[in-house]
């Protein structure tokens, strides 16, 4: 790139780094798009007093849902302070890397296409404030506009396979239909997008043999036959991945939502449970004791570490190695082939009948009243969660099959770096939420009554489809049609806990996308599960305005119950909604549900709005359905 410019060209925020616009993503800039390089191109070197965010229980998942041990750090991404104050100063030069992609750039006015290092566009960002003024131009473009060279976008066709490959589009040998140019040996190319509203229709011109070809032909089921075979390329990893790829390769179009999967772990900073009160308070006070550096300093930083004061009862032996299972983290389960659990620890502390005591990532409360009368049908219990903190990583992303939570090794995960690393990224939010569990006789009677019914019936059987047609393929050693099924219980605490979503966003000031649930149903080891947490998961504002939390306070909650079952009764959509199943051939894992009454957007729901139907939670046609008869 010739030309003085500078090095930062645009900002995302810490989140979209884990669901958006992470490694190995492609970006859309103002006026061209970028591909996130992987984790062997980060530099830490220039960012002063960064510290690696501390979660064990995460870390110990990370290590292994990757099998890797030798993951050591979940890192934030790096960032400095100053940019707004110094745009040319030290943060400027601070940040995620990134490389221009496609790598093919096409003039906005005379429709030439050629190679970004081919020596054809130059590039310019010239105005330290303004990075989004950042930009590529043909230097030797003919037509002008008001004395500006015209810029120069991306070609927007690029190739991926579901191994994680991404590549450019041989616009060359495509055009020649498989060969070179007779009359040159880097021939002048023409992109012309001709419109029309029979789809894409784009013709690639050589100027020098006159060749043409047009898009349409590698569109479709049976363009994907005149693709190329894919050559592995790892265009985050700048490299091609060893040995021949068998995946098929697709036509992508830059900005399709399918080119870019996020695979993340999250779990919030929860106390482990069973530990002792030593343990308990070793994780209260992490920050001052991690660096701690061997049992002989502990005599001296008793008395000038504030934090050590507590630890008076126990032996510098006993302290050091509470201090050595904090840092290694919960043993790894032996089971390597299932999904680490985050949620059982979690539950444990909601579900105990004594709260841990607070701490600035934790702190829970419990109303001394209990649950409101009128809500005591409802809800077995109501907890103000007025301080929690949760850490998303990034173990790795896919690409044209979206990962699923419950089944990950039924989708290829491509690698976040190619050489060995000691860490992976990762980012924190604090919020406040609101934890309710339901009664268990509730519940049980609620499964004995719908369990065996058409309607369910119906649920689970496209559950089934769902997974025939995506999964059955790709498994080896047997098909299991219903493995991961998430049961009854799950359908009705979800489809609770969107209608109280909605409802609480109208109240508590944030909107339902800056807020998040978790869903705690029965399980194999503890089927009486069932709690729903709401929460804030908002890293700008860190989610701790009080606006929802205080909705837990009983005629708050009273109200907004009742206004999130009501409200259920009725949707705009009905009666197409209300009568609504995934019956065959249905693709759908949704009943009586749609965007007007219970979707959400899908950074707020943890199953992207499936297993919803309202006829499951109040009594829209059939009452004996219904987990509420009888709404309060």
């Amino acid at each position: 790139m010739a030309g003085k410019h500078f090095r930062r060209v645009g900002s995302v925020r810490p989140s979209h780094l884990m669901f958006t616009t992470g490694v190995g993503a492609i970006v859309d800039l103002p006026n061209f798009s970028v591909l996130v390089r992987g984790l062997d191109d980060w530099n830490y070197t220039t960012v002063p007093d960064w510290e690696p965010i501390t979660e064990p229980r995460l870390l110990a998942a990370v290590r292994r849902l990757l099998k890797d041990k030798s993951i050591k750090e979940l890192r934030p991404a790096p960032w400095m302070d100053g940019v707004d104050q110094q745009p040319n100063g030290p943060a400027a030069k601070v940040g995620v890397p990134i490389t221009p992609f496609p790598g093919w750039l096409r003039c906005t006015a005379c429709d030439e296409l050629a190679p970004v290092d081919g020596g054809v566009f130059g590039f310019e960002n010239a105005k330290a404030r303004k990075p989004h003024e950042a930009r590529f131009f043909h230097t030797a473009c003919g037509r002008k506009k008001s004395g500006r060279r015209p810029m120069a976008v991306a070609a927007r066709f690029v190739l991926a396979c579901t191994a994680g490959h991404l590549d450019d589009f041989p616009y060359t040998q495509y055009v020649h239909q498989g060969g070179g140019c007779p009359d040159a040996s880097h021939p002048k190319l023409r992109m012309d997008d001709r419109g029309g509203n029979l789809g894409a229709n784009v013709e690639i011109r050589c100027v020098p043999c006159g060749a043409r070809r047009n898009m349409k032909e590698v569109l479709g089921g049976r363009g994907a036959e005149k693709l190329p075979r894919c050559r592995g390329r790892r265009a985050h990893l700048g490299d091609f991945e060893p040995g021949a790829c068998t995946g098929e390769l697709k036509l992508l179009i830059v900005g399709a939502s399918n080119q870019w999967f996020a695979q993340t772990l999250s779990a919030l900073a929860v106390p482990r449970t069973g530990a002792s009160e030593l343990q308990t308070k070793v994780e209260q006070h992490w920050e001052a004791l991690k660096g701690m550096p061997s049992v002989d300093m502990l005599p001296y930083l008793r008395t000038v570490v504030p934090a050590l004061r507590e630890f008076d009862r126990w032996s510098d032996a006993q302290v050091w190695a509470a201090i050595e299972r904090q840092r290694n983290g919960p043993p790894a389960d032996d089971d390597e082939k299932t999904y680490p659990d985050l949620h059982t620890p979690e539950w444990e502390v909601f579900s105990a009948a004594e709260l841990p005591p607070a701490t600035d990532d934790f702190t829970l409360r419990r109303d001394p009243d209990g649950v409101p009368g009128e809500l005591k049908e409802i809800y077995a219990d109501v907890i103000h969660a007025e301080r929690l903190r949760e850490v998303r990583a990034l173990v790795g992303f896919t690409r044209l099959d979206a990962p699923d939570p419950m089944d990950p090794e039924l989708v290829q995960r491509a690698p976040l770096f190619k050489a060995t690393q000691n860490w992976i990224p990762a980012s924190e939010v604090r919020g406040e939420g609101i934890f309710l569990r339901l009664p268990e006789d509730l519940l049980a009677g609620w499964e004995r009554r719908v369990t065996d019914t058409e309607c369910m019936e119906t649920h689970r059987e496209a559950y089934g489809r769902f997974r025939e047609s995506r999964y059955s393929g790709r498994v080896r050693g047997g098909f299991e049609r219903m493995k991961n099924w998430p049961g009854e219980r799950y359908i009705a605490l979800h489809t609770l806990s969107h209608l109280l979503i909605r409802t609480i966003a109208l109240e508590c000031g944030y909107s339902s996308a800056s807020l998040s649930e978790r869903i705690y149903p029965g399980t194999p080891d503890d089927p009486q599960r069932a709690g729903i947490l709401i929460y804030t998961a908002v890293p700008d504002g860190e989610g701790t305005l009080g606006g929802l939390v205080s909705l837990a306070e009983p005629d708050a909650l009273v109200r907004l119950t009742r206004r999130a079952l009501h409200d259920a009764m009725h949707c705009s959509s009905d009666p197409l909604c209300a009568e609504r199943l995934p019956h065959h051939p249905e693709d759908f894992l949704h009943g009586a549900a749609c965007h007007v009454c219970l979707f959400v957007s899908e950074t707020t729901c943890e199953r992207g709005n499936r297993f919803l139907d309202r006829r499951f939670v109040v009594p829209i046609d059939q009452p004996e359905l219904a987990l509420f008869p009888e709404l309060p």
